[in-house]
């Protein structure tokens, strides 16, 4: 994202906007340049009413509002305000997912955070961890804390992370895993090896960005060839 359009109105035909809305969706199919649209009302005054568009660049934006279409749904739009609209026009200098930061802080946590009781500040009470290494799926902090604990007492490690995508309430997070196994591990003795995994978590995420469910899948296979416990 690199240009938002913010425009403000005043109607009470909140209804007949919403239907203007559509409207002008289906008439620049093909041809328009915004890529994301929210309306919104005001809870002190359900008649504010803003709608924040996203466009790929300013140019965009402009190439968006001289389509005829998009003037035509504007002064049937001018017509449903009880004054007239008003624009801001943004460029976007920082664009953070605050769900993104908080799956990026819960492996950080994972790997070096000694107090483990901090864990609530980015996962939720009841959190559902899915694994497919474990029989059984992972409820709630104890059971994420007993993990954690595993896993650092066999290994010193950190992530890092290779891509993240966001989109509603999920987040999928691409990771390198490198660790140096100097601690019992499934009844693997320490080696001292340095190893290293990959892996994708996808995190569904609360209102307030806490995590509230995560889906693993990593190369547990090649770690364990690198330990030796398994043909390489």
């Amino acid at each position: 994202m690199t240009f938002v359009q913010i425009i403000d109105c005043k109607t009470t035909r909140v209804d007949d906007l919403n239907r203007l809305m559509d409207k002008w969706v289906e008439q620049t199919k093909g041809k328009r340049t915004a890529t994301h649209s929210i309306v919104g009302t005001d809870r002190s005054d359900a008649s504010h009413v803003v709608e924040i568009v996203e466009f790929p660049s300013y140019e965009d934006a402009m190439r968006n509002s001289q389509l005829p279409e998009t003037d035509r749904i504007f002064r049937e739009m001018v017509a449903l305000c009880d004054e007239m609209p008003t624009f801001t026009d943004l460029d976007v200098v920082r664009d953070e997912s605050l769900t993104k930061a908080n799956v990026r802080r819960l492996l950080e946590m994972i790997a070096s955070e000694d107090d483990t009781a901090l864990l609530d500040e980015v996962l939720a009470e009841g959190y559902h961890d899915h694994d497919p290494t474990n029989p059984q799926d992972t409820y709630g902090m104890d059971a994420v804390r007993r993990e954690v604990r595993m896993w650092r007492d066999a290994f010193d490690f950190r992530f890092t992370v290779e891509d993240q995508i966001a989109e509603g309430d999920r987040v999928c997070t691409r990771w390198t895993w490198n660790g140096t196994h100097n601690g019992d591990f499934m009844g693997i003795q320490p080696t001292g090896m340095d190893v290293t995994m990959t892996g994708t978590v996808i995190h569904r995420c609360r209102e307030d960005g806490k995590l509230v469910e995560g889906w693993w899948q990593y190369d547990m296979l090649g770690l364990m060839g690198q330990l030796g416990a398994v043909e390489a």
